[in-house]
């Protein structure tokens, strides 16, 4: 039988650097290697590792272009927790060869620290969603651009719309209002710029409304309050499967909706957000928190009672949390929520 071997792998966009180990921890081969699949398929053949191996690299930026290339190669790839193996393998002295080998000998040794990783078709819906959510930012920096320009024109605040700023008669108003030449030039193009936003925008809808029919997570995160068709889709597919989280709390870590904390001599401060962790999701339930409160009783109830103690801010964060613990008992329990129903 052949001997189990063992890869590390220090992945960069233009190279990449591979130590190839045995069970004992010895080095069989280690080099650089153009970051090419071709570049790095022919290195593990010359090291006659393509049978019984595994191999590890860091969740770093794009990191799944080589973890995609090698599930094609060796028999099983792992995904680094880059903080975690940070903790464990910080070194003086850092270079590719370190963290290649060090990577090696903590999959050998079974110490790994693994991140989660998703199938690749659900990697792709993340990809689209997380656009849409590039595109939706784009969109309020450009109303946020019309806002600040109409602000220099006092006077015409008391002949704008009655109705929504931005929709079909707002739109008009725009298009018309005397302002300088300068400022006419830049609200035309930002009008235009607004409307191709819009249009990318409304193309999606029709995507998104395939998945919240077809998911049966979509389904039950939809009766949620506050949650609606957009943030469905979105949670369901950053989370994938609730059962990764032991409990709550791992969830709120996964997403930074937890207060950093500092103790010393017998003392514990709770801080901000540590914001480490999946920031869509802690965008999407902090988003989630203004519709949520207007839609259950409870929500509002929980969320006035932290604003009297603590100020708004901080009841923002803590309805959000509590929003997650929501979608996590529906999603663990396969349920839908009721509105009105009380947590502990």
């Amino acid at each position: 039988m052949q001997e189990r071997m063992y890869v590390g792998v220090d992945y960069h966009r233009k190279y990449s650097y591979l130590t190839v180990m045995d069970e004992n921890g010895k080095i069989l081969k280690e080099g650089k290697v153009d970051s090419k699949k071709e570049a790095v398929s022919e290195f593990l053949a010359k090291a006659n590792c393509n049978g019984n191996s595994e191999a590890v690299l860091e969740a770093s930026r794009n990191w799944c272009v080589m973890h995609d290339w090698l599930e094609e190669m060796v028999e099983e790839v792992h995904l680094a927790h880059p903080l975690k193996v940070k903790v464990i393998a910080e070194a003086k002295i850092k270079t590719d060869k370190i963290d290649a080998r060090a990577l090696a000998h903590l999959l050998r040794t079974d110490l790994l620290p693994e991140a989660y990783v998703a199938k690749s078709e659900t990697r792709q819906i993340r990809s689209l969603l997380r656009q849409r959510m590039f595109l939706i930012r784009l969109r309020t920096m450009i109303k946020n651009r019309i806002f600040g320009l109409l602000d220099r024109y006092p006077d015409l605040s008391e002949a704008r719309p009655t109705d929504e700023v931005f929709g079909k008669a707002g739109i008009e108003y725009l298009r018309q209002i005397p302002v300088k030449e300068v400022d006419r030039k830049m609200l035309d193009e930002d009008l235009k710029l607004l409307e191709e936003l819009n249009n990318h925008i409304d193309q999606s809808e029709e995507w998104i409304e395939g998945f919240s029919c077809e998911d049966e997570r979509v389904r039950l995160l939809k009766t949620i309050p506050g949650i609606g068709k957009f943030f469905s889709v979105l949670i369901a597919y950053e989370i994938d499967d609730i059962k990764r989280f032991a409990h709550e709390k791992k969830f709120f870590s996964y997403m930074g909706l937890i207060p950093s904390t500092y103790s010393s001599g017998g003392r514990t401060f709770h801080g901000r957000l540590t914001k480490q962790g999946n920031k869509y999701l802690r965008w999407a339930f902090v988003e989630a928190v203004w519709p949520a409160i207007r839609k259950d009783q409870e929500l509002r109830n929980y969320y006035e009672a932290i604003k009297k103690q603590k100020g708004a801010n901080r009841a923002k964060i803590a309805t959000a949390r509590r929003l997650a613990t929501i979608v996590y008992r529906v999603l663990s329990q396969q349920r839908p929520y009721r509105i009105g129903s009380k947590l502990p």
